[in-house]
């Protein structure tokens, strides 16, 4: 059977995204590695992979922090391989493209994956999380939560979104994938965001949503949109194998 592979629509949509460093991905980052800190700070995180890396603000980020001491980069985009390649942080050991199915890499190669604001691009999502959990000991997944009331009828999206969750449904996905999850949280975009997109106003909005969130929190996530955040442990790979050469002796 032939595996899934990217759509050439896909990979035309993000062969040329990245054009150098942006502000905005900067800012989002910081949030994103400190969540990526928070949930995985208590397991092991020498070795660190992300998946759709993009221009590589997560990892620099993490380096910075000297969180992991080792970090390695997928993408099916060239020019965010080549903003990669060109940055220069601590620890980087590998930025390649990859086909966006099949993980280059051997079981349980990585303590900690991260798939950050990627598995709602994934056109076949099941098949990299998959891979996710083989080749990682941990996998650390943030999403935004766009399934609201306010969600579209009919698919809609110039930002390359094609999948929306709730904070249930991707953590069903996870869950059926063979993830075990271990903790989960919902967070606001950071203020440095919300003031760099609208200023006073924007700050405003930031405060609006906090204090939704915190005081209704399923309402909150009802109407506008959040991110999720989980970290889960992948299944044990050895014993997986030696239970399906016991079903097959046993056969």
């Amino acid at each position: 059977m032939t595996k899934p592979s990217i759509s050439n629509s896909q990979k035309e949509f993000y062969n040329n995204y990245y054009d150098g460093e942006s502000e905005w991905r900067w800012i989002g980052a910081l949030a994103k590695a400190e969540n990526i800190i928070k949930l995985s700070g208590d397991f092991p995180h020498e070795r660190i992979l992300e998946i759709g890396a993009g221009e590589g603000a997560i990892l620099r980020r993490l380096s910075e922090l000297n969180f992991g001491n080792e970090y390695y980069a997928l993408e099916i985009s060239s020019s965010a391989v080549r903003a990669i390649n060109n940055r220069t942080f601590t620890g980087l050991v590998d930025c390649r493209i990859f086909d966006g199915s099949t993980l280059p890499f051997e079981d349980k190669q990585f303590d900690l994956v991260v798939l950050s604001h990627v598995v709602e691009h994934l056109e076949f999502p099941r098949q990299l999380i998959y891979e996710a959990g083989r080749v990682g000991s941990f996998v650390f997944v943030e999403v935004p939560l766009e399934d609201t009331i306010f969600l579209t009828r009919n698919y809609n999206n110039k930002i390359g979104h094609i999948n929306f969750y709730s904070s249930a449904t991707i953590r069903y996905l996870l869950e059926s994938c063979h993830l075990q999850t271990i903790k989960q949280t919902i967070c606001n975009m950071s203020k440095k965001s919300f003031v760099f997109r609208n200023g006073k106003i924007g700050l405003i909005n930031f405060y609006i949503k906090e204090l939704a969130l915190f005081a209704f929190p399923l309402f909150a996530t009802r109407i506008w949109t959040y991110h999720s955040a989980i970290i889960c442990r992948s299944p044990d790979i050895s014993a997986n194998r030696k239970g399906k050469a016991s079903d097959h002796n046993r056969s």
